[in-house]
């Protein structure tokens, strides 16, 4: 295919949301936004729909007359919603209807391309195409220099490849067999993250800190980390006491988050990471305390 795909989006929610505007800008055009029969999931597709010049259909009216369907909808709904599509392409072929998709995308970071085999089976070649960022409601994250794990037939991951490079992303391929390893590593980097940025609100409330007053006071030592890591790398951005083989502070912070079992143990965790893998002094004496 030398020219752009058209488009069909599967769902309409907040992947679906930022990937749609996206591909538009990126000179894709989107014919159809296609989301399940409900009078909400409907008037999601329509706002989606009118920011992208798209039509929004429910499941059972879609033409799907375009080269590329791209699923973004929930995991559990990617095998239920491909069988969907493939009925709906079964049909337009019975009746003799042309402009047949070539290519179908799905973007779970954990499944792999086979959750679209009914839609394989319709001679539609098939491709997992997941962006390692976040997409949350009333975010905008830009896509540029964004990763996108690709597997799949190797013609989708060609077309999956191009248009990746078209949104300013970058892409790498991945065997099926790697997809839940890939989306472990991805959920630690954003939701647990978070998590843990949650439990250090927690540790400030132990100090007199409203939690709101945390969240604000910690974001620049959070970037200032964040900085160091992606410049100096992981080594060279380590401080505080692990660093210094500071132990009786250390034995401090444990005797005092006794209180708080939930911090403690995100604390302990932690620690002990950084004694396996970040330059620490005073290793055995911090160790055992760790194990105390």
């Amino acid at each position: 295919m030398t020219r752009k795909p058209v488009v069909v989006i599967v769902g309409a929610g907040s992947l679906a949301t930022f990937l749609a505007p996206a591909l538009r800008r990126a000179g894709f055009k989107i014919l159809e936004i296609v989301t399940r029969d409900s009078p909400l999931s409907l008037r999601r597709a329509r706002v989606l729909a009118k920011k992208v010049h798209a039509r929004a259909v429910a499941a059972r009216s879609a033409e799907l007359n375009a080269d590329l369907i791209w699923l973004c909808v929930p995991d559990r709904e990617i095998g239920r919603a491909a069988g969907l599509l493939a009925d709906r392409l079964a049909l337009r072929t019975s009746t003799r209807r042309k402009n047949k998709p070539s290519f179908a995308f799905h973007s779970s970071g954990a499944l792999g391309s086979r959750e679209l085999d009914p839609l394989r089976k319709q001679g539609v070649v098939v491709a997992s195409v997941h962006p390692l960022m976040t997409f949350v409601p009333h975010s905008s994250p830009s896509v540029a220099g964004v990763p996108f794990a690709l597997e799949g037939d190797p013609k989708a991951v060609r077309i999956a490849r191009r248009m990746v490079r078209d949104l300013g992303g970058e892409s790498f391929t991945l065997p099926a067999t790697r997809k839940a390893a890939y989306h472990t590593w991805a959920t630690m980097t954003s939701p647990l993250l978070l998590a843990y940025l949650v439990t250090l609100e927690e540790a400030a409330i132990a100090a007199g800190v409203a939690r709101g007053d945390a969240r604000r006071m910690s974001l620049p030592i959070i970037r200032q980390t964040l900085a160091n890591y992606g410049q100096l790398g992981p080594r060279h951005s380590f401080s505080g006491p692990f660093i210094r083989g500071d132990a009786q502070t250390v034995a401090r912070h444990l005797q005092l988050l006794k209180k708080r079992p939930v911090v403690r143990g995100v604390y302990l965790a932690l620690a002990d990471a950084g004694l396996r893998s970040l330059p620490v002094k005073n290793r055995k004496a911090l160790k055992l305390l760790l194990q105390a």
